[in-house]
């Protein structure tokens, strides 16, 4: 477990304490997880780029379907059905409809609750 200390991220080395990405609280993008998968993999950045394509890529189209992608350890991506209700136009004020759809969804596994508390 690496310890946090207080200094720039122009003098932060990722290659050398990646979980700090995550643990100074900024928000992470995609390129900053390429490199961490990158670097954890000893891969070059662009197979990791390729990697997490694929797998955002088949997690979308097994959501697509209505399909569950259950990672053990880390968390169940689902499909959550959304109801057809009332809602108000901000501008105009008046009641409308809002259609319904058709949202993903993520429940936390066990570990990765465990490791946030």
């Amino acid at each position: 477990m690496y310890t946090l200390r207080p200094f720039p991220w122009s003098v932060l080395h990722i290659a050398a304490r990646p979980c700090l990405l995550f643990a100074t609280g900024d928000n992470v993008n995609k390129a900053d997880l390429t490199k961490l998968i990158a670097d954890k993999a000893d891969i070059s950045n662009a197979s990791a780029a390729r990697a997490l394509d694929a797998a955002l890529e088949g997690i979308a189209d097994s959501l697509r379907s209505g399909d569950q992608v259950a990672l053990l350890g880390f968390g169940t991506f689902l499909v959550k059905e959304r109801a057809a209700r009332q809602g108000r136009n901000p501008k105009s004020g008046e009641t409308m409809t809002i259609a319904a759809s058709r949202v993903a969804g993520f429940k936390p596994g066990k570990a990765l609750r465990d490791a946030l508390n």
